[in-house]
């Protein structure tokens, strides 16, 4: 089937779906396989249960005339939601980045969707799968798409945007992550910038940050809209205040007062302002937009448990997210305990980034360190504020939780840790 006739279909339907227990009525279900599963074998009980149609791959599955049978599942899902974006013909805002990229994905939908139908990727949907899912989710109603990009090695940006074709985008910085997969942090900046390389090939637009040199640099023959603290060599200028736990930033002589905790989060802030300024959004609804966004998902939220004040950012991890947690974290007030888990994806220089992170921790103004996971628990410590538990069963099973009181707590670590079970035990 030619993709201008699957599409035709699809738009036939109420939405895609990939997974039968999140089926809706109507749906255009997409059989993917993986490690462990093949959704041709799903295919049969979607349509039983209200799939307008089934993308199957596999000819003994093609058992009605309901059934869509193509090469390969994965492959027409990127092809038809790369049809649908052409189709659609809407400005497409792309972003990237080793931290912050969902935060900043959901700040700039706040303060677009104060003027526009804006659709953005939901949660992180940000991979091969995802991105698709992300612009088939979009309607003709959508007048801005903006769509989250992951990758954890080289060439993934470059083919997320042969499949979004963006016509913006913004990378929020380059860290230490994925560096299994990168191999080193100029692998990282390597791959992120795959989006600037499609950009400026293809003559689009990049919203650079101008404190960030490697930024401005890889983007010196692009097409800019900028930001930062520099009079006359900006074109939004946007001045971080404080983060007292809160971020405040002043943009066009307004006060913006955020509810997101830490100066690493200003950065996010002023993207979502710049490129507000730049679609001309109304800077009362730009700051409406900011100040309304409320953190969720275990990303910098504060809660208060019982007697004690918790700095959830347990999300996800890697060094340089870590450190940045660890430094805003001394500037708050009271007695402090860092929960740090473990940080994933760090291939051979997991041990050292661990060491890394241990000997900061210990230098600052924190009253207790508990180090969780088994990376941390290979880590050297000279102090008697540290504690290592080597993993979070034995945390569980073992700690005197009892014992935490009127304490501000930092709760981080990578995803695979799931720290934020520990709300359930202090």
């Amino acid at each position: 089937m030619r993709i201008e006739d699957l599409h035709s279909l699809f738009t036939e339907c109420s939405s895609v779906c990939t997974d039968t227990r999140k089926l809706k009525k109507g749906d255009m279900f997409f059989a993917l396989k993986g490690d462990n599963f093949n959704g041709n074998n799903y295919a049969e009980n979607a349509l039983k249960s209200g799939a307008k149609f089934a993308v199957i791959d596999e000819a003994e599955f093609n058992t009605s005339n309901k059934t869509i049978l193509v090469d390969n599942v994965l492959n027409t899902l990127q092809e038809l939601a790369s049809y649908h974006r052409v189709h659609l013909n809407i400005p497409i805002i792309a972003l990237t980045g080793s931290n912050g990229k969902t935060t900043t994905k959901e700040l700039i939908n706040a303060v677009l969707s104060e003027k526009y139908n804006t659709t953005a990727t939901v949660g992180n949907l940000n991979n091969h799968i995802g991105v698709p899912l992300t612009l088939l989710s979009m309607t003709p109603k959508t007048e801005i798409g903006i769509v989250e990009m992951g990758a954890n090695h080289q060439k993934e940006i470059e083919f997320l945007c042969k499949i979004a074709k963006p016509d913006y985008g913004y990378i929020t910085n380059f860290g230490k992550a994925h560096l299994e997969g990168f191999g080193s942090v100029e692998g990282v900046i390597k791959g992120k910038s795959e989006m600037y390389e499609f950009l400026i090939s293809h003559n689009k637009h990049i919203f650079v940050n101008t404190n960030d040199a490697i930024q401005v640099e890889k983007t010196k023959n692009a097409k800019r809209y900028t930001y930062g603290n520099k009079i006359g060599k900006v074109d939004v200028l946007i001045a971080f205040k404080e983060a007292q736990p809160f971020v405040k930033c002043l943009y066009n002589n307004q006060n913006i007062q955020s509810q997101l905790i830490g100066d690493y989060n200003f950065n996010n802030i002023a993207a979502a302002i710049t490129i507000g300024n730049y679609f001309k959004v109304k800077d009362s609804d730009i700051k409406n937009g900011i100040e309304n966004y409320l953190p969720s998902n275990n990303r910098s939220q504060i809660i208060d448990k019982a007697s004690n004040k918790i700095v959830l950012d347990a999300y996800n991890a890697n060094p340089t997210s870590m450190q940045a947690a660890l430094l805003n974290f001394e500037k708050q007030p009271g007695n402090k305990i860092a929960i740090l888990g473990d940080m994933f994806e760090l291939g051979d220089d997991a041990i050292i980034e661990h060491q890394n992170i241990v000997d900061l921790a210990l230098t600052l103004n924190i009253s207790q360190v508990i180090l969780v996971g088994e990376n941390f628990y290979k880590s050297k410590i000279h102090s008697e504020k540290a504690i290592q538990i080597e993993s979070f069963k034995a945390f569980k099973n073992d700690y005197n939780f009892s014992l935490i009181k009127n304490n501000t707590i930092l709760i981080k670590g990578s995803r695979g840790m799931a720290l934020e079970r520990l709300l359930d035990l202090i």
